[in-house]
């Protein structure tokens, strides 16, 4: 809250107080801002940097899942072909055969073996309806058939093989579309990016025994197997045995296996879509990038132009721009340079009322000292000579007096700002400053006692209230702080007869701190409630000689409560008539 929207404040509830009772002299000063944990700018660049990786992400993991089920959906497919074709083989291309007598006289036992020509004839048109590669295997793990040499150009991996060459071949002798060759490089692209590797090699060999399949040499065994293999070119390839039975007997093998191009064309279509996914999200990232960076640039380049202007000695002509409905760090950088620059606007306009008050108060008594000295020639009696001279040893001690305060009032902003400041006990300070009043007081009854004037005790005169079980602590100069209590307590003093009451009340509540000093004095006129606290405004009781004081006091005291963050202000004391029987200044501290 500004200082001027402070003192509206203060006139409005000054204006409504008509009794004692007073106001809420709590709501005055306005609580402290508490800072953000989170402010919005941060949360828009974690939002829009926490998109893109998140997306990835995801994708990855669900790609690595997707191709695992790819290959056991496929493996589970190759068991039950391997399974059928074992069967069809068993009921078609087998014949028995006597294996021999256990005796002389028992009758011959037969097993049954698989014929190799119908084996072979079976191999190749089973071959040939499916994609796959159909190796069979005897009992004894001999190589019976094989699809692919016995098919030929007929062999279902043939055919396959040889349909995909044609369909590439068309491909190249067509002219691709824009669509097509974006679609070709992105192809590239994904094929570049290495396919995650963790499949056993394959082992293709050439080898005419069973041993040389893992797969086979399993099913030799009773058992069904199936296994996805990586090749030497990085390829997925899938294999499946099954045995062909007869009764319990094992007496051969059927061995399927093809390539992963299937698996390969879908991983790689969902790569695809993962990296459509991600440009998709890159776009949206840098379009979101482009505009945070404008939202962010654009305003700052004003404030830093606006800034510079002011440096450059521009200051009453330019204005920052007001951003402070963006509720974001921006806005708070906004008006925490609007704030700077009223502030150097308001110095450099109390500078400029500061050297034309000063000239203005030194004038006075230089004008008074002029005309006493060319006045002095021309006195003839010594009586008006001495008269004359005293006029002039007041004058100069006037201006000894006012350079005094003007040096010291022009060093204070200064000052304060190299203060130190720490955790000060209004109670205890305040205490302090009372004790030594009161022991100045007992000197001033003895002498106005010798001239038969009626005086309170020192203990009556000067009385504090201190409304609080704890300490009340404000963070300060406890110099300075005790600076402005000591003036805010002579001006009280003097304003008030020696048989009436000086008392400050010291209060706080959960964020302020409450300082009241009130006399018993004739009050403030209503009109000059503000203008006590500017500088050089003197109004002194009668019995006080003229120029005693340079009119500073209160404009310090002010200066220094605003330094420290807190408000003073002045008001009259009434009764219930509404006649006015003190004044009051009041003080408000944020608590430490």
């Amino acid at each position: 809250m500004a200082l001027g929207t402070v003192i509206k404040k203060i006139k409005d509830r000054r204006n409504k107080a008509s009794s004692d009772v007073g106001y809420d002299v709590w709501a005055i000063l306005p609580p402290m801002p508490r800072p953000r944990i989170l402010g919005g700018l941060t949360v828009r660049i974690l939002a829009v940097n926490v998109i893109a990786p998140l997306v990835l992400v995801v994708g990855l993991l669900y790609l690595g899942q997707y191709r695992d089920s790819l290959i056991r959906a496929e493996l589970e497919t190759m068991q039950i072909q391997s399974q059928l074709f074992a069967g069809a083989i068993a009921e078609a291309a087998v014949r028995p055969v006597e294996k021999g007598k256990p005796f002389f006289f028992a009758k011959p036992e037969e097993i049954e073996i698989l014929v190799p020509e119908l084996s072979r004839r079976m191999v190749r048109r089973l071959g040939q309806t499916t994609e796959n590669r159909t190796r069979l295997f005897s009992g004894d793990g001999t190589l019976i058939g094989d699809s692919l040499e016995l098919g030929g150009e007929r062999s279902g991996e043939a055919m396959v093989a040889a349909a995909r060459s044609a369909v590439a071949a068309e491909s190249e002798a067509v002219q691709p579309s824009l669509s097509e060759q974006m679609n070709r490089w992105g192809q590239a692209i994904i094929e570049w990016i290495p396919m995650q590797s963790d499949l056993p090699d394959y082992p293709d060999t050439g080898a005419q025994s069973i041993t040389a399949y893992p797969d086979a040499a399993v099913a030799l065994t009773g058992r069904i197997s199936a296994t996805a293999w990586e090749d030497r070119q990085g390829k997925i390839r899938l294999t499946a045995a099954a045995p062909i039975r007869k009764v319990e007997n094992v007496i051969g093998v059927v061995m399927l296996s093809r390539d992963g191009r299937e698996i390969e064309s879908a991983i790689t279509q969902m790569r695809y879509d993962v990296l459509t996914v991600f440009l998709g999200a890159l776009s949206i990232t840098i379009f979101l990038s482009m505009y945070l960076a404008g939202s962010i640039g654009r305003p700052l380049k004003k404030l830093a132009r606006a800034a510079e202007a002011v440096r450059m000695g521009k200051g009453r002509q330019i204005d920052i721009p007001d951003l402070t409905h963006r509720k974001d760090e921006i806005g708070e950088l906004s008006a925490a340079l609007n704030a700077m620059t009223t502030a150097l606007r308001d110095r450099m306009d109390t500078i400029e009322r500061f050297a034309a008050d000063v000239s203005h108060e030194i004038k006075n008594p230089l004008t008074s000292l002029r005309s006493a000295v060319e006045t002095a020639p021309i006195v003839k009696s010594k009586a008006d000579l001495d008269r004359l001279f005293g006029i002039m040893q007041h004058d100069v001690n006037r201006l000894n007096r006012l350079i005094s305060d003007i040096s010291n009032a022009s060093r204070l902003d200064a000052e304060l700002s190299r203060e130190e400041m720490g955790n000060v006990n209004m109670g205890r300070m305040l205490t302090q400053i009372i004790d030594g009043r009161r022991v100045a007081l007992a000197q001033q009854n003895r002498r106005h006692a010798e001239s038969g004037v009626e005086t309170l005790p020192p203990e009556q005169r000067l009385r504090i209230n201190i409304d609080s079980a704890e300490a009340v602590i404000v963070r300060g100069s406890e110099g300075r702080l005790a600076q402005v209590f000591e003036n805010l307590l002579s001006n009280a003093l003097s304003f008030t007869p020696v048989n009436k009451s000086v008392t400050i009340n010291l209060s706080q509540n959960r964020e302020q701190v409450l300082i009241q000093v009130e006399d018993e004095g004739p009050g403030i006129p209503e009109n000059k409630l503000d203008t006590i606290f500017e500088r050089f405004y003197s109004e002194r009781p009668a019995h006080e000689d003229y120029g005693s004081h340079s009119g500073l006091g209160l404009s310090i005291a002010r200066q220094i409560v605003k330094a420290h963050g807190g408000v003073i202000f002045a008001e009259n004391i009434r009764d219930r008539d509404n006649q006015i029987r003190g004044a009051r200044f009041t003080v408000v501290f944020n608590r430490a």
